[in-house]
């Protein structure tokens, strides 16, 4: 009966059985990787880009009285 088990096993690992089922979860693993690294990244991104147009001032040459009355508030 042990040998039997053991010869399940070898035909199991021979049919390609036992490494699909690793295969299908590395893929699954790099799959979830790469989704979080992207939302990572985004967010990142989205960051810095707040930070940029936060530094990003008007130049106080264009604001005189004239422009500042004749926008819409």
């Amino acid at each position: 009966m042990k040998e039997l088990t053991i010869q399940q096993l070898i035909r199991a690992q021979y049919s390609g059985a036992v490494s699909d089922a690793s295969s299908y979860v590395n893929l699954a693993i790099q799959a979830v990787a790469v989704l979080i690294g992207g939302i990572v990244l985004w967010r990142i991104s989205v960051v810095m880009h707040k930070k940029k147009l936060a530094q990003r001032s008007r130049n106080e040459f264009f604001d005189t009285p004239y422009s500042k009355g004749w926008k819409r508030k």
